[in-house]
C-alpha cells in the first residue's frame, strides 16, 4: 500500500472545535477569537492577566545545519509536543507562521509532516489569521508616509539620498530587489534608488515578534529609522507620525493564534522571521503566554543551531528575559550522510564511513550549544532506510560529545515513536541543571560581537569587515546602539558564508557586506557573503503544480 502524504493524513485528522483546545490550557471561550472552528486569537487582555503566574519549562528545538535530504525540525518539535502530553504532562507547543515565499518557490508547507503536524494544515500555510499581510501592510504604510512627507515639503528635512526603509512583500521575487520608485513626473514624487525585502525580513516583523504588549509594540514601531538628514541625524517612523497607524493595522496581528495538533494537544503560532536573513523565532508574546498556560513548551529556531538556535539564544531569550531549560538537536542519518560528502542520489545505500564523517557538523553544533550552558540531548529523525548501523553510527558519536541520542519514529507513529524523547527532555527540564547564559555581553562593542559569533559558532578565521562597515557601527555605538545584540544574515547550509561547503569547516573567511540598523526591534543585522533579503524562485518553481482538483482542493502545495 502506498504511503498517505502530508496532505491526506491532514485532511483525514478528526479535529477538536478550538474552544475545546483552548480549554485544554484553561483559556475560556471568551478570551478566544475564533477564525472558522479550528482557529483563534487569543485576546491581549487575557493574555496580560496572565503575568503573576509562573513560568513553565521552556524547551528548544533546533538542528544540524539543513540539506536537501531533510531534518525534520518542525516535524519533532510537533512530535515532542505530542509526545510530552502522551506521558502525562500538560504541554503546548509554539511555531512559527509561514511565509507564501517558500511555499509557491521550493520549500514546501511548515506545519510538521507525517503524523506529527499542526492543522488546519492548508490554511496554516497560505493566509491563515492574515498576520503576515498586515506586517506587509503596516510596513508599506510607513514607506507611503516618508516619500508623501518628502513630496509636500520635506519638514523634517530627509536627505532622500539617506532614505534607508525599502518596501516588502510576502513572495519570493529577484526583479524587486533593487528598484527606481517615483518616474514619471513631478506629480510621483521624486525619484530615488531603493528596493524591496521579503516580508519575514521586515523589522516591523521583527518587532511584532518581541514586543511584549500594544504600547510596546507602538514604542518599538516608533523608533524604527527610516533614513537620515543631511547632517547624518536620523529620522524616525514616530517623527513621520507613522507609528500609531501602524499598530492599528497590527492590532489583531498581535494577537497569537491558537490550533492543534493531529492529537488535538494545543499549539501557538505566531510570527515568521526567517533565520538566515531575520532572528528566527515565534513571538515573545505566543511563548510568553504558552508557559503561563502549560507546564512545558516546546518551540523552535529556524534553519541550524549556527543561525535559529544562537539568535533564539542571543536575541530572544536575551530581550525577553526567557530560561532554556533543555535543547533537542534533530539530525537525519541521510542529512549526516550529505555532510560525510554522499550525493542525494546515492543516500539510500548503507554508508556508515559517511555517517561518521558528516557526524562532524552534528559535533561542531553540539559543541556550540553546550557553550549556553543548556542541557542537550540529540534527536535522530528517523527515515524508512536507515539502517541500524547508521542509527548506533550516529549514538556513538553522541556518547563520545557526552550527549544521549535517540532515535525518533513520530512522522511514521505519532506521539507513539517520541516517547524516549520526552521522556529524557522532561528529565532533562525537571533536573535544573540549565545554567544559560548568552554568548556575549551587552557592552562588547558591535564589531566584536560580530567577531565573537564568527568566530566562536561558525569558527572563522576572519572576519572581513571594511572600514566603513567599521565606522557606521562606531556611530551607531555613539548614537547609543552600542548595546544592542547582533543578527547575523548568512546562508543556512554552512557555518560559513559559501553553502556549498558542509560538514564542520575552520579558519574560513566570513564577509561582511553591509550592516544595518533595525533600533525598532532592538538589533543590529551583519549580512554575510551573498545572501539576499529577497529571495528568488527557483527554476521550477512549487507554484507551476499548485492548482485546485475538481473537488476543490489544492494540489500541488505539499
Amino acid at each position: 500500500m502506498t504511503a498517505k502524504t502530508d496532505i491526506e493524513i491532514a485532511r483525514a485528522a478528526s479535529k477538536q472545535r478550538i474552544q475545546a483546545i483552548g480549554a485544554k490550557l484553561d483559556i475560556p471561550e471568551e478570551a478566544l477569537l475564533p477564525y472558522g472552528h479550528d482557529k483563534a486569537k487569543i485576546a491581549q487582555d487575557f493574555i496580560a492577566g496572565l503575568a503573576d503566574r509562573p513560568d513553565g519549562k521552556l524547551i528548544l528545538v533546533t538542528a544540524i545545519n539543513p540539506t536537501p535530504a531533510g531534518e525534520g525540525k518542525t516535524t519533532t518539535t510537533v512530535g515532542l509536543g505530542d509526545g510530552l502530553n502522551a506521558i502525562g504532562k500538560r504541554a503546548a507547543i509554539c511555531i512559527r507562521e509561514a511565509s507564501l515565499g517558500p511555499c509557491f518557490g521550493m520549500k514546501g508547507g511548515a506545519a510538521g509532516g507525517g503524523y506529527a503536524q499542526v492543522v488546519p494544515m492548508e490554511e496554516m500555510n497560505l493566509h491563515f489569521t492574515g498576520d503576515f499581510h498586515a506586517i506587509t501592510s503596516a510596513h508599506n504604510l510607513l514607506a507611503a508616509m516618508v516619500d508623501n512627507h518628502v513630496y509636500w515639503g520635506n519638514e523634517l528635512e530627509i536627505d532622500t539620498r539617506r532614505i534607508t526603509w525599502r518596501r516588502v512583500m510576502d513572495m519570493n521575487d529577484r526583479a524587486l530587489r533593487d528598484v527606481v520608485t517615483s518616474l514619471g513626473g513631478v506629480a510621483n514624487g521624486y525619484p530615488r534608488q531603493s528596493g524591496f525585502d521579503i516580508t519575514v525580513a521586515s523589522e516591523v516583523m521583527a518587532i511584532l515578534c518581541l514586543a511584549t504588549s500594544l504600547d510596546d509594540l507602538q514604542a518599538r514601531l516608533g523608533r524604527i529609522i527610516v533614513g537620515y538628514r543631511r547632517d547624518r541625524t536620523p529620522v524616525t517612523a514616530a517623527d513621520v507620525k507613522a507609528d500609531g497607524a501602524m499598530t492599528v493595522l497590527l492590532k489583531d496581528a498581535m494577537q497569537p493564534n491558537l490550533v492543534q495538533t493531529l492529537e488535538n494537544n494545543p499549539a501557538f503560532v505566531h510570527g515568521g522571521p526567517f533565520a538566515n536573513i531575520a532572528h528566527g523565532c515565534n513571538s515573545v508574546i505566543a511563548t510568553r503566554a504558552a508557559l503561563k498556560l502549560a507546564d512545558y513548551v516546546v518551540t523552535e529556531a529556524g534553519f541550524g543551531a549556527d543561525l535559529g538556535a544562537e539568535k533564539f539564544f542571543d536575541i530572544k531569550c536575551r530581550k525577553a528575559g526567557l530560561e532554556p531549560a533543555a535543547v533537542v538537536l534533530v539530525a537525519t542519518v541521510r542529512a549526516l550522510k550529505m555532510n560525510g560528502g554522499v550525493a542525494r542520489a546515492d543516500l539510500g545505500a548503507e554508508d556508515v564511513a559517511a555517517v561518521r564523517a558528516g557526524c562532524a557538523n552534528l559535533g561542531r553544533h553540539i559543541e556550540n550549544l553546550q557553550g549556553y550552558g543548556v542541557p542537550v540531548v540529540v534527536g535522530i529523525n528517523h527515515f524508512t532506510g536507515d539502517t541500524d548501523a547508521e542509527v548506533e553510527e550516529v549514538k556513538a558519536f553522541c556518547a563520545e560529545h557526552g550527549v544521549e541520542a535517540l532515535l525518533c519514529t513520530h512522522w511514521a507513529e505519532g506521539s507513539k515513536g517520541i516517547k524516549a524523547l520526552a521522556e529524557k527532555v522532561a528529565a532533562l527540564a525537571d533536573g535544573g541543571t540549565a545554567q544559560f547564559e548568552t554568548l556575549y555581553p551587552d557592552a562588547m562593542p558591535l564589531a566584536e560581537k560580530i567577531e565573537t559569533v564568527a568566530k566562536r559558532i561558525y569558527r572563522a578565521g576572519t572576519v572581513q569587515m571594511g572600514d566603513a562597515i567599521r565606522k557606521q557601527l562606531a556611530e551607531w555605538e555613539e548614537a547609543g546602539h552600542g548595546d544592542l545584540p547582533v543578527c547575523m544574515a548568512k546562508t543556512q547550509y554552512s557555518f560559513s558564508a559559501d553553502p556549498t561547503l558542509r560538514g564542520a569547516p575552520e579558519g574560513h573567511d566570513l564577509p561582511v557586506r553591509e550592516v544595518r540598523l533595525s533600533a525598532g526591534a532592538g538589533f543590529v543585522v551583519a549580512i554575510c557573503g551573498e545572501i539576499m533579503t529577497m529571495p528568488g524562485l527557483p527554476s521550477k518553481p512549487a507554484a507551476e503544480a499548485i492548482r485546485l482538483n475538481d473537488m476543490g482542493q489544492i494540489e500541488g502545495l505539499f
